[in-house]
């Protein structure tokens, strides 16, 4: 029997299964929340490395482009470890190099060390993504819209909790001590939880009644057979033309406060007064971890490409209201706000529609597939830097909104269409 799996499930026993369900699903959220802060927390640490080497801020963010090009490729592989495996193993050591990743940052002084750390970094960072989420489609056929958005949650989230902690330690006692403390810490965590990790039993999904069960497939797909759907291609494009501009925000965020000179500007909002940068990524990262659940739940009762296209298209009038207000502290704190709001929900309506549409036996796997989007879209992210040197973060802006609502156009005229017309047959 694979490691971390279960007996098959006897008949009438899934509702004695429900407890252990939630206790797998809060496990995978904490998990997620230790090794947000290597994506979501990054763009803290730009500036102060750029200070004490002079690198330029695009070299620096080669960095950030390959933590998230071996943090998304690489899920396929380790989703494929964790149908085998179970999800234990592959998150014990997920932890220990998420941990590694951030020790070696705090003494990096070449940018090939630099960029060493974020690949083991990435490559730890999505073994427990692909693993938490995988495992949450698993455990919730019959809310995976609401599962893997609350897993996904963890991730977009579990950041707010520590970015004022980060800013302060960073400006106390210098990035590289903060890189340290929070990477032991939060590689220890993980490593601890991921004892806890289990599999649901064999036959689980077809015991378990499911939503919305005439648009989820009856067949579990391989990856290979994924991948020879027209329908996944599609996913995969909106995927990535919807991830190019939530990434730009994630890792340049601070560059574009500091241009706009409203960084250390007060902004005082909800009865907080804080600078408008800090302001804006504590609001921004509990708005893109709240979308999560919340745009899962509401695909879960009208469907996932319709909600497809009420989320895209509010990120894409976000975008493009932050590239005309933006230079307006208080409009920054919102406007991004709404649009990490608009953006997050990806995370949980990709894995969903996933894996309504290509089955349960491989969902890690295939969702591990269609993450590499993810990767793919963060080739795009050191192109920012130049088209803003060129252009003015404007011309950035429109781009991202151009490719939003496009997306939202497809995810109603071109996928929803397609999707019935494959699981009709």
């Amino acid at each position: 029997m694979a490691l971390g799996t279960s007996e098959p499930v006897a008949a009438g026993s899934v509702p004695a299964l429900s407890g252990r369900r939630w206790l797998q699903l809060l496990i995978g959220v904490v998990c997620m929340s230790m090794i947000a802060n290597l994506q979501y927390g990054w763009t803290l640490f730009v500036n102060p490395i750029h200070d004490k080497f002079h690198w330029t801020k695009a070299e620096i963010q080669v960095a950030f482009t390959i933590f998230v090009l071996t943090e998304t490729w690489l899920v396929p592989i380790e989703g494929y470890l964790v149908d085998r495996f179970g999800p234990r193993p592959v998150t014990l050591i997920g932890g220990l190099l998420v941990g590694i990743s951030w020790v070696m940052n705090a003494s990096a002084d070449t940018l090939t060390m630099l960029y060493v750390a974020a690949a083991i970094g990435g490559t730890g960072a999505g073994a427990v993504y692909g693993t938490c989420v995988g495992n949450a489609l698993k455990w919730f056929p019959d809310r995976r819209g609401f599962a893997a958005g609350l897993t996904a949650m963890g991730f977009g989230a579990g950041s707010a909790l520590t970015v004022i902690p980060i800013a302060t330690m960073i400006k106390s006692q210098g990035y590289e001590a903060t890189f340290l403390n929070f990477g032991i810490f939060q590689g220890a965590v993980v490593f601890v939880l991921s004892l806890l990790l289990s599999s649901p039993p064999k036959g689980f999904a077809a015991a378990t009644p499911t939503q919305r069960a005439q648009w989820a497939s009856q067949r579990d797909y391989t990856p290979g057979q994924m991948v020879l759907t027209p329908v996944f291609w599609v996913m995969y494009l909106m995927f990535v033309m919807m991830a190019a501009g939530g990434l730009m925000a994630t890792a340049q965020l601070a560059p574009i406060a500091k241009d706009f000179k409203i960084a250390d500007v007060p902004v005082s909002l909800i009865g907080l007064t804080l600078p408008a940068l800090t302001f804006a990524l504590s609001i921004d990262r509990v708005l893109n971890g709240v979308t999560r659940p919340f745009f899962g739940w509401v695909s879960d009762k009208i469907g996932r490409e319709n909600t497809m296209g009420l989320a895209f298209c509010i990120e894409g009038l976000g975008i493009i209201a932050l590239a005309r207000y933006g230079q307006d502290p208080v409009a920054f704190v919102i406007l991004t706000g709404l649009v990490f709001f608009a953006w997050g929900e990806i995370y949980s309506l990709f894995p969903a529609t996933c894996g309504d549409t290509y089955g349960s036996r491989f969902a890690a796997a295939n969702a591990g597939l269609l993450y590499t989007a993810k990767g793919t879209a963060s080739l795009l992210v050191p192109l920012t830097s130049v088209l803003a040197a060129r252009g003015g973060w404007s011309t950035v802006f429109y781009t991202a909104a151009v490719l939003n609502l496009v997306a939202a156009a497809l995810a109603l005229a071109v996928l929803k269409p397609m999707r019935r017309r494959m699981l009709g047959r």
